[in-house]
């Protein structure tokens, strides 16, 4: 910290980071370095060191499924095999999507086509129904674009050209490895960047998709089959899910009723250009390390890193990217203390008690809409640190060796296909609302609206987050708030559009409707258009976790200050503290277009100004710039 106190008064964030900014490095394969990356690059030390040894038998594997993993990690790690196919495995499966030479080419089976991983300009999925959550419902999505969102297409967005030179020397570069000549290649990643941008009109922004209610548009059968005449999207998703559905959950209607034209016997060869370009970006890292180092270009680009990961950390990345849970649970098991789940378990139901004293004392909520809510909280399911059990897939996930026969692509795509049939016979069961859907070695902590439950890996239970080394006040202002965020986005503009059961259900009355609007348009307002980086920030897009973050302070402020050591600077400082964060250029400009939270140092500064406490304890007064005129200052929860 910074030891001038005036500081505090001029930039808070500063003041608490200033010495930790001025030192630490963004590490050379990274965009950022912040307190969530700090601690994931050790857990990524940690774990690395110990699948190493288990490799080499220097760690016993006590289960079948971890057992997969390293045989797995073995496969991914031979790189003297990958060297030796070259780009044999891509050639091949782009030779199938050449043979098409018109629409009614296309494979009858659509079903083997997406089971067998090649790609289609949409995504269809099973998730839990946003007005039925206890059952899997089916959706409908668009495809992704090149470009990170919609707005990187404006012919003003100063990073457009730059990004997608860089793309279209990328893929060009990358088909000539295939053995495309120059020209070849020159065509085909033209004709696909041509159909990529006739996608764009018809495909939602980041700021447009941040109310993901807006997502769930249901569509007979019958509508979702002419949306395309050759394209059977109706045969297509009856035959993946095995059933033939009454209705389509479809995420961007538009996008879908302009389907027939986007793609005609005009457009296919720019469709089939864009087939084999996204078929090679889905196979860059698995193949030579020459085509992996041009295929890093784009991402590189797009993020400021200043050289790709290595060899051994792909690796890494590669096999747990698979058996997440499964690596998620040995760590859990082996670096996770009882006494700290049990302690942050104490705290998070303290939380809910703050939160049920703070519904019942609301002066600007109904009765009927108070009770609901204090019903939404006490049904809240809680899970901390590791799951009871990982899902069973993880059992089926066997590899089959280069000794039978078995090489690192196919493997992949065994393994995709086993996670597609798994994922498509959930359509019409019924959610279990117990399992995960983060590993435990993840730094981080998350909400899930349709199943009302909050989530806290283990890996999130270190400082600055959470220790027994720190003062309660300390972990309140680390852990205590991520706790009472997760809590508040029950409550967020998003969450509060969904009743106990996870349904998206109208509960509140019309008056206290609107004056939550009110409130969230106020936040809306508070952030929006602050210069931040190249650019400046999207209010609309980052209010849900800026009501969270409010309610997350609010909540751990009134918690530390029940216990008889509380000490509210520590508080307010090991808030600021955990948001912490060194940037590059780039990745700070992909953020402000595409990430629903606002930037680490603006969720810092902004919200303590909200508290009159904050005020008080550093003295802020009128002419400082922390200071915010109490009629300006917004509390929702």
């Amino acid at each position: 910290m910074d030891k001038n106190s005036n500081l505090a008064k001029k930039d808070f964030y500063e003041y608490v980071n200033n010495e930790w900014l001025e030192t630490a490095k963004i590490p050379s394969d990274k965009p950022v370095i912040n307190s969530f990356t700090f601690l994931n690059d050790e857990i990524e030390k940690l774990l690395m060191s110990d699948v190493k040894k288990m490799k080499i038998g220097e760690i016993s594997l006590d289960t079948k499924e971890l057992q997969s993993f390293v045989d797995f990690y073995r496969l991914v790690a031979d790189t003297d095999e990958r060297e030796k196919l070259g780009v044999i495995p891509l050639k091949k499966r782009l030779e199938y999507i050449e043979s098409f030479n018109s629409l009614s080419d296309l494979p009858k089976d659509l079903t083997d086509w997406v089971l067998s991983s090649y790609p289609l300009p949409f995504g269809i999925y099973v998730a839990p129904d946003m007005k039925q959550a206890d059952t899997y419902a089916v959706s409908l999505s668009p495809a992704p674009l090149f470009l990170p969102d919609t707005t990187y297409y404006a012919e003003d967005h100063p990073n457009k050209k730059d990004l997608l030179n860089t793309f279209e020397s990328m893929m060009t570069e990358l088909l000539v490895l295939t053995g495309k000549s120059e020209r070849e290649a020159s065509n085909i990643v033209s004709n696909a960047m041509a159909f990529d941008e006739s996608l764009v009109p018809f495909i939602r922004s980041s700021e447009e998709s941040a109310d993901y209610t807006k997502e769930y548009n249901p569509r007979r059968l019958e509508d979702v089959k002419n949306y395309h005449s050759d394209i059977r999207l109706d045969t297509l998703i009856s035959g993946l899910l095995e059933e033939t559905p009454k209705e389509v959950i479809v995420t961007e209607p538009e996008y879908f009723e302009n389907f027939q034209q986007l793609i005609t016997a005009e457009t296919f060869e720019n469709l089939k250009a864009w087939l084999l370009v996204q078929q090679t970006r889905r196979l860059g890292d698995f193949l030579t390390e020459e085509f992996r180092t041009v295929a890093s270009r784009y991402q590189l680009a797009l993020s400021g890193a200043e050289e790709m990961i290595s060899s051994e950390k792909l690796h890494f990345y590669t096999a747990t990217g698979y058996f997440d849970q499964v690596i998620g649970q040995y760590y859990a098991e082996n670096y996770f203390g009882q006494k700290a789940k049990q302690d942050v378990e104490d705290m998070i139901h303290e939380m809910i008690q703050i939160y049920q004293n703070r519904l019942t004392n609301n002066t600007w909520l109904e009765k009927v809409t108070k009770d609901k809510a204090i019903l939404k909280l006490n049904t809240l399911g809680i899970h901390v640190g590791f799951p009871e059990k990982i899902p069973a897939i993880y059992a089926n996930l066997k590899t089959k060796s280069k000794a039978d026969g078995g090489s690192l692509i196919e493997n992949i795509m065994d393994f995709n296909r086993l996670l597609a049939k798994d994922l498509f016979k959930r359509y019409n069961t019924k959610v279990d609302r117990s399992e995960w859907e983060m590993s435990a070695d993840m730094v981080n902590a998350y909400y899930h609206p349709q199943k009302n439950v909050i989530v806290f890996p283990a890996a999130i239970l270190q400082a600055p987050f959470y220790d027994f080394k720190q003062t309660r006040s300390q972990n309140y202002g680390g852990i205590g708030a991520v706790i009472a965020h997760e809590i508040s986005h029950a409550f967020d503009n998003n969450g509060a559009k969904f009743d106990e059961f996870g349904n998206m259900n109208d509960w509140w009355t019309e008056k206290d409707l609107a004056h939550f609007e009110k409130l969230t348009n106020e936040m809306i307002a508070q952030f929006d258009g602050i210069p931040f980086g190249n650019g400046q920030v999207n209010g609309t897009l980052t209010v849900s976790e800026n009501i969270a973050d409010a309610g997350g302070l609010s909540c751990a402020l009134e918690a530390a200050q029940l216990e008889d050591d509380y000490n509210g600077k520590e508080l307010f400082e090991n808030w600021a503290r955990v948001w912490r964060n060194k940037a590059q250029e780039q990745y700070t400009d992909l953020l402000l277009a595409v990430d629903v939270h606002g930037p680490n140092k603006l969720r810092a500064n902004m919200q303590v100004r909200n508290f009159e406490e904050y005020h008080k304890l550093y003295n802020i007064e009128k002419q400082d710039e922390m200071y915010l005129e109490p009629e300006k200052r917004i509390s929702i929860w």
